[in-house]
């Protein structure tokens, strides 16, 4: 499977959640919004600091959604390595492994 479909499936099973817990999801969907819009930083530098939570807790769909926002805001790929080699220096061998994946998975986004 690519990691494009991987985020297809991801958002067609927050889709189902969606419906199961309408309320809880809309208040962190109102979350998300308001903290990427507002603030001292950019989104895309906001986007930085998620992916690195997501690479230090080991959250793959985190990663894919956080470097898919990335790749659309115009990262590039030093840009998105720099960030991971933050990541490694600070979770060591597991985030080297983590980190080895959020960059496949920012080539195949960014050859679409």
């Amino acid at each position: 499977m690519s990691w494009k479909d991987t985020i297809t499936e991801t958002r067609n099973n927050l889709r189902e959640l969606n419906k199961a817990i309408p309320e809880a999801t809309r208040g962190f969907a109102g979350l998300s919004q308001a903290v990427k819009e507002n603030g001292a930083l950019s989104f895309k530098e906001k986007e930085y600091v998620a992916l690195g939570i997501a690479v230090a807790t080991h959250c793959t769909p985190c990663i894919a959604f956080h470097v898919e926002a990335l790749v659309k805001a115009g990262a590039t790929r030093d840009e998105v390595a720099d960030v991971l080699a933050m990541c490694i220096q600070m979770a060591g061998g597991p985030g080297l492994m983590i980190s080895a994946e959020a960059l496949a998975i920012y080539d195949e986004l960014a050859a679409a």
